[in-house]
């Protein structure tokens, strides 16, 4: 057995610092990724104590990426992303070149060389994966019209990043002609434009086929390969191997998408998920990936942690500042007016420019290739790592402080038009936005999936009065046109719930499955009305308890009813049948 397992101790001391750290940051009402960073530093070379591989810990993230990436690919269609494209394009493309030009702008002023300042404003353009989805999935925003333009912006910015990474270390090999980097340069440079010597238009127009190339075998040979193995594989009965099935197609496709076209490992996993999402079984998949995306994506966190040497703050607390501020909010303002020039919403633009004030892995990876082809001084890198885990650690009080300008750049960036009346309409609204219910004496169903649709159905059946708090706008739409009154917003927002009048109310249904989440709802709802009715879904004997000890009347557990309906059949079929009289 051997004794050094650098592995083993990063992902077991990763995972018990980002729990103990997480859990006080919660403690304390402060975001847990917050804990998970500062797990990170503690784990670092920069602290004293025990220090993780940082290599290792990096290839980790890596993978929280490729499943956080794929999940939201599970949730999105071709459809979807090609409804943002008219405003992702040229908005992510704009604020690449808005972002880039501040931060060549204050390389100037720091004295450093012209591609210097090219690399380190590429490298605070673009926003971090993990960080972006994170904030867009603790608001609930992925499936709505705010969230896929950021997810739409994102896979831009990906791509911009893709064509970045090969085209770097051709401007190296311009700008440093036959110094000793060029070594480096050609190492660093794609095999096939070395091979046939390329120039810088040949290796775009090679790495734009190449894409092309990976999206035209997904959409063509992928729809039909991914889903027919997911079928077969689930017509086996194996929950295991259907487990097994869905991390290697996510992983799978997202390494070949690397190594054969080039194109990022998230970007490859985005597409998997989304040639998936065809599937009727996408949801399962979602379901059997779920804990190792989370726990993935906690280490990503720890990752970034440990990069970060905290004495930057004291040693460079300018350049570190001025840094933060392009990130935070240079960029913010540059995607704040550029989707307002488009016509969205104010809210729209508060919640896509919070979402982008942030940094991340693909900065890590820009700011790691130009030091080493020499085009980036490493004080570069510093304040690059520097400016991400500040940014990072800024993002939660960003998201907060847009809900309070909201009402004032509201009345004085008022959108000319709408750019989609339907869409704006469905969007998640903010407290002011709430209007509460006129019912009286009704029922309060929140969420309408495949359990709550059933429920609302039998509810219009029985002609009783009842209204449905939900946030997935395509859901949304759905009940509108089926003129079922509907509150947009997640039902463990106190003011969403004070909409439904639940005081006045008499029962509340909660057929949302995570029990987590149900159980804030209960805690509110009885709070509001100690005489409703609370009836609630659970997954497991202990939900079924946590939930019945906050408040809830009646928890229904999936895995009981079935017992139940599968013995009521046999006892009904060991019935005796009845003789008919013999007639006279």
């Amino acid at each position: 057995m051997p004794h050094e397992t650098p592995l083993i101790a990063t992902i077991v001391v990763g995972l018990v610092l980002a729990f103990i750290f997480g859990a006080i940051a919660n403690r304390l009402r402060v975001p847990p990724l917050v804990g998970y960073l500062l797990a990170g530093v503690l784990a670092g070379a920069h602290t004293p104590g025990f220090v993780a591989d940082q290599e290792l810990a990096a290839e980790l993230a890596e993978i929280g990426v490729i499943l956080l990436m794929f999940g939201v690919g599970l949730h999105f269609s071709l459809k979807d992303l090609l409804s943002v494209r008219a405003i992702a394009i040229p908005g992510a493309i704009v604020q690449i070149i808005v972002a880039t030009l501040l931060g060549a702008g204050l390389a100037w002023i720091l004295g450093w060389s012209m591609q210097a300042g090219f690399v380190f404003g590429l490298a605070l353009s673009v926003a971090s994966t993990v960080v972006l989805l994170r904030a867009m999935q603790e608001r609930r925003l992925i499936e709505t019209e705010r969230g896929r333009i950021a997810v739409g912006w994102l896979i831009v910015e990906d791509l911009a990043m893709v064509l970045a990474l090969v085209l770097l270390p051709a401007i190296a090999g311009v700008v440093n002609g036959k110094n000793p980097s060029a070594e480096v340069v050609h190492a660093a440079s794609d095999p096939i434009a070395n091979y046939f010597n390329l120039g810088i238009g040949g290796i775009i127009a090679l790495t734009l086929g190449k894409v092309a190339a990976f999206v035209a075998l997904m959409l063509i040979v992928g729809r039909r390969v991914i889903p027919w193995t997911l079928h077969a594989i689930a017509h086996t009965g194996s929950r295991e191997l259907f487990r097994l099935a869905v991390l290697a197609i996510a992983l799978g496709v997202a390494f070949g998408a690397s190594k054969l076209f080039g194109v990022s490992l998230a970007l490859g996993a985005f597409f998997a998920g989304m040639i998936m999402s065809e599937s009727e079984l996408s949801h399962r998949a979602a379901e059997e990936s779920l804990p190792l995306r989370d726990a993935f994506a906690v280490l990503f966190f720890v990752s970034v942690g440990m990069l970060f040497d905290p004495m930057t703050i004291i040693n460079d607390p300018l350049p570190l500042l001025a840094t933060l501020a392009i990130i935070v909010v240079g960029k913010s303002l540059a995607a704040f007016f550029i989707v307002l020039a488009f016509g969205y919403p104010t809210g729209t633009a508060l919640i896509i420019s919070a979402s982008l004030a942030q940094i991340g892995e693909f900065s890590f990876i820009l700011a790691e290739l130009g030091v080493g082809l020499g085009m980036l001084p490493e004080e570069g890198r510093d304040l690059i790592l520097g400016g991400a885990i500040l940014s990072i650690l800024l993002n939660p009080l960003v998201f907060a402080g847009v809900g309070y300008l909201k009402p004032w750049l509201e009345k004085r960036y008022a959108p000319v038009q709408e750019a989609d009346p339907e869409v704006t309409v469905i969007e998640e609204p903010d407290v002011e936005e709430l209007h509460q219910t006129a019912l009286t004496d009704h029922a309060v169903l929140i969420g309408y999936g495949r359990v709550g649709s059933l429920v609302g159905d039998a509810l219009k059946e029985a002609g009783k009065s009842f209204l449905v708090i939900e946030d997935a706008d395509k859901t949304v739409a759905k009940l509108r046109d089926d003129e079922v009154e509907t509150i947009v917003g997640n039902a463990a927002n106190g003011d969403v719930l004070a909409a439904a009048n639940l005081a006045q109310a008499r029962q509340l249904i909660i057929a949302i499955p995570n029990a987590f989440e149900a159980g804030q709802i209960v805690v509110k709802a009885r709070a509001a009305n100690p005489s409703i009715s609370i009836l609630a879904r659970a997954h497991s004997d202990a939900e079924v308890q946590h939930l019945q000890d906050l408040g809830a009347d009646a928890v229904i557990m999936g895995e009981r009813e079935i017992a139940r309906g599968i013995v009521a059949h046999i006892l009904d079929l060991d019935k005796p049948v009845p003789e008919e009289p013999l007639p006279a």
